[in-house]
């Protein structure tokens, strides 16, 4: 039996994602039970030169929605990253999950040999789809959510692997 590429990428996405939605709601209960200003936790991160919480789950949302739409060849919505508050963060990304259960798996399989050119900086990337999938979409996707959780947790939030995994 073999997996398309819809199967690969929309609902891990959605899975990952609504993961995160529970990783920043502890989060939010977190810092109100411990009357901590969520700025604090906003800001936090792991080392000087990381982006801090806030940017992480931005780059989450916005590489699994543009990831979807470039395999599909649609134009992914864009999000203006000003989100200041946990709970505006955990809206960004239900409306991440609520874009990405809008593709169909017409929209995605057979997008496996399919030229994906992406622009980082000054610099343009090119891929076919699986590679494109695999070793970049998914990749940056767990990276951008397992550093949130990393965060979290290296804050004082009662996190566990089974937060991160979710329910199969």
């Amino acid at each position: 039996m073999s997996i398309s590429m819809y199967q690969a990428s929309v609902p891990v996405f959605i899975h990952t994602l609504s993961n995160l939605v529970g990783i920043l709601e502890k989060g939010a209960t977190y810092a109100e039970t411990k009357k901590i200003d969520q700025h604090v936790l906003l800001n936090s991160r792991l080392f000087p030169d990381m982006f801090p919480l806030s940017r992480q789950v931005q780059i989450a949302s916005d590489i699994a929605k543009r990831g979807a739409a470039q395999l599909a060849g649609a134009e992914a919505p864009k999000f203006e990253d000003n989100e200041t508050t946990l709970p505006e963060l955990i809206d960004r990304v239900q409306k991440t999950i609520s874009y990405l259960d809008t593709f169909k798996p017409e929209q995605i399989d057979g997008s496996e040999d399919k030229t994906i050119t992406i622009t980082q900086g000054d610099k343009s990337l090119s891929f076919e789809g699986m590679p494109f999938l695999l070793y970049f979409v998914l990749p940056n996707v767990y990276f951008h959510v397992t550093t949130t959780y990393d965060i979290l947790r290296h804050c004082g939030v009662e996190l566990g692997k089974k937060d991160f995994l979710g329910k199969p």
